[in-house]
């Protein structure tokens, strides 16, 4: 099978394809004929399927990507633009959750959303661990903790800036301020010899915190379990990450306990023109 194959009865070669690859690898070698891939397309292909789904006549196919799968585009489904700034200005990190699990096949939903984040190159490095049972979720807060006790002891001036002793002073007492008692966490972990690694991350559970708004659920970023878990050996090995792979975000997630009824004002964005 060809790297590109054309339906000539459909293509109007109108260059969208060409225009639209993004390594450049569709050319039309005469002003007249239809469009063709340059020699080693196929190694250099990143399997965006970004041509096939430009295509408005539906005459192309890849070797590398199944269009078979492509979802349709709907374009009535569209939110209006008052109605995203609204919905991202509503946006809230939720750290109070009713003590109620999130069914296993919505939070499937929220992780294959997520799965749609950009990423360098289409490389989508980002692999998941979704923590389900509240206990293992307290274990990794209590990890965390025991972390802090150490930067504490080690590393007095990151204990300070991060406010540890109060923290730690506030789970003497029965209040997590790690997970929030959150019923479940998510955790995007990817290898950490890939560059993309981190960008890739971050930019999934950025779509996961915004999906999970739209379902009406909380989130909240574990900022705290992120940075332990790059260092801290216990929680490593309560982890057990693949080798190689790092974390490099984790959220917290249930149904929020209270709405939010308001929203607040932002600083005036600091925008330099040129």
């Amino acid at each position: 099978m060809s790297f590109l194959t054309v339906d000539q009865n459909r293509c109007k070669r109108d260059h969208i394809c060409v225009a639209e690859c993004p390594i450049k690898l569709i050319r039309f070698k005469e002003p007249d004929s239809f469009p063709g891939s340059v020699k080693g397309a196929e190694q250099y292909c990143i399997s965006c399927g970004h041509c096939v789904a430009v295509c408005p006549t539906n005459a192309l196919t890849v070797s590398t990507v199944n269009s078979t799968e492509f979802l349709p585009f709907n374009p009535d489904l569209l939110p209006k633009p008052d109605q995203i700034e609204h919905f991202l200005k509503s946006r809230r990190s939720i750290r109070s959750f009713k003590d109620k699990k999130v069914d296993r096949l919505t939070l499937e939903k929220l992780i294959d959303i997520s799965s749609y984040a950009p990423s360098g190159h289409n490389v989508q490095p980002v692999h998941w661990m979704v923590i389900q049972d509240k206990n293992q979720v307290h274990r990794i807060a209590e990890l965390v903790v025991d972390w802090m006790h150490y930067a504490i002891d080690n590393m007095p001036e990151l204990a300070a800036a991060m406010f540890m002793k109060a923290i730690c002073s506030a789970w003497n007492h029965g209040s997590d301020r790690i997970c929030r008692d959150a019923p479940h966490l998510i955790i995007a972990h990817a290898p950490a010899s890939n560059s993309f690694s981190q960008g890739s991350c971050t930019l999934a559970l950025s779509y996961l915190e915004l999906a999970a708004h739209s379902m009406e659920l909380g989130a909240c970023w574990a900022g705290y379990v992120e940075i332990a878990a790059a260092s801290f050996p216990p929680l490593m090995q309560e982890l057990a990450l693949p080798e190689s792979h790092m974390v490099y975000g984790a959220m917290m997630i249930g149904y929020p306990k209270y709405r939010y009824h308001k929203i607040p004002s932002r600083t005036v964005p600091r925008i330099l023109w040129r």
